[in-house]
């Protein structure tokens, strides 16, 4: 049993509740260029401080490879977590010295501290034990809201609630536990939506869903391994040539249930911002045509099909989105998405660029839920299990 909140044994007022968030946000010149991350954390941080806990945050950001560096530092994150929050918000570094330990046993009601990169360590990747003893230091329970990191065996995910209890799930990954479960017997038809480049990075998840999703539509480059697979001349796309026995074997284990585009959108110069594009049949992508989404016709027959789901899980660009001249069927499947759910459908995004899109789109609120974490979703959905979950078990 995965202990919650609502579980946890004593009054937490007055303890320090340590905390791990998932903050990997985008910074631009020392600014928070999207905060959606630090307000899906809100929720819980509101809950400890109504109880009157003391929440200390652990976090990460980006890929400092174990070593400072002020280009990934948490500091610009206090002052927009302090407005989200509408408390004070201390910060501290680094998140296992004594500077951080005095923060955290000096904390005053009311307030936050948010520690320095966990990722700043090298300790942390490793998952070293010495680390998470220090870490561990700093809270009286642990709670894990990171869900976008419940897929990492570190030190801050899995070696602080060994030696820290209780230890309980945030109310984040609650939400997300509760949606990704409600896929395992979905109402249908289930149609499930997969774009992004690799095919080795969902091969297992794809399987599972070959035999409980009614239709699965592919887009993205992992469209062109599939098609590279049956034959189809690909031109200068990118394809997974290590995929291509994976995609043939997926392919004739279900030949009815894989849906893959009957035409897209291509350029000679996927480099070039004002390159000429062209929209032509699989059949007709030329040596030097780079296949960079999928076209209208199979844009049109992916969201005509979406329409007539009760629930659809989709995970994975449709095309190479962040250029527009390549975002239209992407854009296509989010307003789909949108639609079914304005008509009662149960929608799930399964974190990454497809989440990102949905909010490019103007749409995050028109769909039941959008993961905060790719890597973890497809984890959970294929095994059903995360290292960071199997921590927190019996805590």
């Amino acid at each position: 049993m995965i202990r919650t909140l609502a579980d946890l044994p004593a009054d937490p007022a007055g303890k320090r509740a340590l905390v791990r968030v998932d903050y990997n946000v985008p910074l631009e010149a020392d600014r928070v260029a999207d905060a959606t991350r630090v307000e899906a954390t809100l929720p819980t941080l509101r809950w400890l401080l109504r109880h009157d806990a003391r929440p200390v945050l652990l976090s990460h950001l980006g890929r400092p490879g174990g070593r400072p560096n002020p280009a990934f530092s948490l500091a610009p994150v206090a002052p927009v977590l302090a407005g989200l929050l509408g408390v004070e918000v201390d910060f501290a570094a680094p998140c296992d010295g004594a500077a951080a330990l005095r923060a955290s046993r000096g904390l005053a009601a009311g307030r936050v501290l948010l520690l320095e990169n966990t990722r700043f360590l090298p300790g942390e990747a490793a998952n070293d034990g010495a680390l998470a003893g220090r870490l561990a230091r700093l809270g009286d329970f642990f709670v894990n809201d990171a869900f976008g990191t419940l897929h990492r065996a570190h030190a801050s995910t899995t070696g602080v609630p060994a030696r820290l209890r209780p230890a309980a799930a945030g109310l984040l990954v609650e939400r997300e536990l509760a949606a990704l479960d409600a896929l395992r017997d979905p109402p249908r038809p289930f149609l499930v939506a997969f774009g992004g480049a690799k095919i080795g990075d969902k091969i297992d998840l794809m399987r599972g869903f070959l035999e409980r999703a009614d239709g699965i539509l592919v887009g993205g480059a992992m469209a062109n391994t599939f098609l590279r697979a049956q034959g189809v001349e690909t031109g200068a796309s990118l394809v997974e040539e290590a995929a291509l026995e994976l995609a043939r074997s997926i392919l004739a284990a279900s030949p009815d249930k894989i849906r893959l585009p009957v035409d897209v959108t291509v350029t000679e110069r996927p480099a070039d911002p004002g390159g000429s594009v062209a929209d032509v049949g699989v059949e007709a992508i030329g040596p030097g045509m780079a296949a960079l989404d999928i076209g209208p016709a199979s844009r049109a027959r992916y969201a005509e099909e979406i329409r007539g789901c009760a629930s659809l899980f989709w995970n994975g660009p449709m095309g190479r989105f962040e250029d527009p001249r390549f975002a239209a069927g992407t854009f296509a499947i989010a307003e789909a998405a949108a639609e079914i759910t304005a008509a009662g459908a149960f929608s799930v995004v399964g974190g990454g660029d497809s989440a990102a899109a949905v909010r490019r789109a103007g749409l995050m609120d028109r769909v039941s839920h959008i993961c905060t974490g790719g890597g973890a979703a497809l984890e959970y959905l294929a095994s059903g299990r995360l290292p960071g979950l199997d921590a927190l078990a019996d805590a």
